[in-house]
C-alpha cells in the first residue's frame, strides 16, 4: 500500500496495488470504479476513507505561502522531466526508458524528487480508454482537411495515456468598492440635405453621470491549470468540469494511471485566479451600474479567506509523430470532450480550391450567358 511522506526522510509514495489472489498489480477500472486485476480478473474494492477523511477540505493560502503547512501536507515523488516540453511525470520504477506521453519525445527516466503539496481531491476517471479513443477518432473524422492516414494511425495507434492533470482552486471573499459612470443614451433629430433632399434623421446621443457604490461575491473553486506540458487552449476547451463529483484523494484512484506533477507555483496559480475574479468582479460593476453603457474608472477589491485545494482531473492523452510531425491530442477522462492540434492535408486544401474555381467559374459562365455577353 502507499506510505504517508509525512517527513523528507519517509519512503517516496508509489501508487501500487498488488492483487491478493495472484500478486499483479490492479488498476483502477473508470467502467466499474472499482480496481481490477487484468492478469486474474480479480476484483478489489477502493477504501472507503483515505488520507483526507472527512471530504475534500480547503487549505489556508496564507499559510501556505508562508511555508507553515504541516508535514502532512506536503510529499516527495519520483519524477521524470522531459527536456522538450518540461513536463514532470511521477516515475515508474518498473520503467527505465519511456516517451513522453505529452509530446512523444524520447527520454530516459530519472529519479529526480519532486517536492509539493499533497493533492487534495481528484476526479476519477469514467472514460476508459477504448471510449477515449472513440472520442478523439470521431473528433479527427470530423475535421474535413485533416490527413485520412491520422485518423487510421490514431485508431490503430499505440496506447493512450490516462493522466491525471493538476489544477489549483482557490475559494475567496471579496468586496470591492468602485467609482465610474452610467450612461442613458437618448436621440437627437437633426437635419441634413442628402442628394438635394433635406431629411430628418436621429443621431444617437449618450448623457454620462457619476457612479459609485460596493458589491460583494464569494468566489468558490476558481480552477488554474497548475500544468505547462499543454497549451492551455486545450486544456481550457475541455471544461467544464463537474468539480461537485470531487472525490477527496486516494491513492487507488491512481492505480494503472500515471499524475503529472504541478508547475505552476501556487502564488503563480493565485494570480491567476485573481484575473479570473477581476473579470466577473467588473461584471458584476457593470451591472449594479446600470443603465445603458457603463464605464469603470477605480476598483478597490479587499480579498479575505483565502483558500486553496491542489486537485487533479482526468485527461486521456495520446501524442502521435505522423509524417515527421507531432500531433497532441486531449480528450477529458469525464466527458469525453476532445481538443488537439488541427491537422491539415494539403491534398484535400488543394482539391477543395480546385473544386471553388471550377464553381466560381461555371457561376461566371452562367451569368455571362444570362446578360448576353458570350
Amino acid at each position: 500500500m502507499t506510505a504517508s511522506s509525512t517527513d523528507p526522510a519517509a519512503p517516496i509514495n508509489e501508487h501500487r496495488f498488488p492483487c491478493d489472489n495472484c500478486g499483479a498489480d490492479y488498476r483502477f477500472d473508470p467502467a466499474n470504479g472499482q480496481l481490477i486485476c487484468d492478469h486474474c480478473g480479480s476484483v478489489g474494492e477502493i477504501a472507503g476513507t483515505g488520507p483526507w477523511e472527512g471530504g475534500v477540505k480547503e487549505l489556508d493560502f496564507r499559510r501556505a505561502i508562508d511555508n507553515l503547512l504541516p508535514l502532512q501536507e506536503m510529499e516527495e515523488t519520483r519524477v521524470s522531466h522531459c527536456p522538450n516540453c518540461a513536463a514532470e511525470v511521477e516515475f515508474d520504477p518498473n520503467l527505465h526508458a519511456a516517451e513522453c506521453p505529452f509530446c512523444a519525445t524520447p527520454v530516459v527516466t530519472d529519479t529526480g524528487t519532486h517536492r509539493h503539496i499533497k493533492p487534495r481531491g481528484l476526479l476519477p476517471f469514467a472514460l476508459d480508454e477504448d471510449r477515449a479513443r472513440n472520442a478523439m477518432t470521431d473528433w479527427l473524422g470530423s475535421l474535413w482537411f485533416a490527413p485520412n492516414g491520422l485518423q487510421e494511425y490514431a485508431r490503430k495507434g499505440r496506447k493512450m495515456q490516462g493522466i491525471y492533470v493538476p489544477y489549483w482552486t482557490f475559494d475567496a471573499d471579496t468586496r470591492s468598492s468602485y467609482k465610474g459612470e452610467r450612461g442613458t443614451v437618448y436621440y437627437e433629430s437633426r437635419r441634413v440635405v442628402r442628394n438635394g433632399k433635406t431629411q430628418t434623421i436621429q443621431v444617437q446621443k449618450i448623457r454620462w453621470r457619476p457612479a459609485s457604490g460596493r458589491v460583494a461575491r464569494f468566489f468558490d473553486d476558481v480552477l488554474v491549470l497548475a500544468s505547462k506540458s499543454l497549451p492551455k487552449r486545450f486544456t481550457d476547451a475541455l471544461e467544464p468540469w463537474d468539480l461537485s463529483a470531487m472525490e477527496p484523494y486516494r491513492p487507488e484512484f491512481l492505480a494503472g494511471f500515471r499524475a503529472e506533477g504541478y508547475q505552476v507555483d501556487l502564488d503563480a496559480g493565485y494570480d491567476e485566479a485573481r484575473i479570473k475574479m477581476d473579470r466577473i468582479i467588473e461584471r458584476d460593476i457593470k451591472f449594479d451600474i446600470g443603465g445603458d453603457r457603463q464605464r469603470i474608472h477605480h476598483v478597490d477589491t479587499q480579498v479575505s479567506d483565502v483558500t486553496f485545494k491542489h486537485v487533479l482531473l482526468p485527461v486521456w492523452l495520446a501524442a502521435y509523430k505522423y509524417r515527421g510531425e507531432t500531433y497532441r491530442f486531449v480528450v477529458n477522462g469525464r466527458t469525453g470532450q476532445v481538443q488537439g492540434e488541427r491537422p491539415w492535408s494539403v491534398w484535400k486544401i488543394t482539391f477543395a480550391i480546385l473544386i471553388g474555381l471550377i464553381v466560381a467559374a461555371g457561376v461566371g459562365y452562367a451569368i455571362a450567358l444570362q446578360q448576353g455577353t458570350v
